[in-house]
């Protein structure tokens, strides 16, 4: 089976756009937005190697992603998964209210987690990139 090209650009096309809507999120101090939509980013570019390798990927873990791309095409996934893992902390708190005993997500959220959740989605982008065949 070929590399569905088309199908991949889809979504790293839509994962590079989300990035750039996180990067805009932590300059509004949008921060709890701003490391949901890094998770975001992160997740739409490992659908976009696993669709591109003809899987079909299923959730939102990114390092359950990573896990599948890993077994599929024997990848070594050991210098993002800690990356992966700090992303998938942010998938429900960062937007649910009774993810915390009291307040709201955003008070619990502030510029160096958004930095890094930023910073996290860029080294997953960049790797799903250099395994582009």
């Amino acid at each position: 089976m070929s590399f569905d090209n088309i199908e991949y650009d889809r979504w790293m096309n839509q994962a590079k756009n989300t990035l750039e809507g996180a990067k805009k999120d932590l300059e509004s101090k949008q921060f709890n937005w701003s490391c949901f939509k890094s998770h975001q980013a992160a997740e739409f570019s490992l659908k976009a190697i696993l669709y591109g390798f003809g899987a079909t990927p299923f959730g939102h873990s990114i390092s359950k992603l990573m896990n599948s791309l890993a077994q599929m095409k024997n990848i070594d996934i050991s210098s993002v998964l800690s990356s992966g893992n700090i992303l998938d902390r942010h998938y429900i708190p960062s937007r649910y209210a009774n993810s915390f005993s009291s307040g709201s997500p955003f008070e619990y959220y502030d510029s160096p987690a958004a930095s890094e959740a930023i910073d996290c989605a860029e080294t997953i982008i960049n790797f799903v990139e250099g395994l582009r065949p």
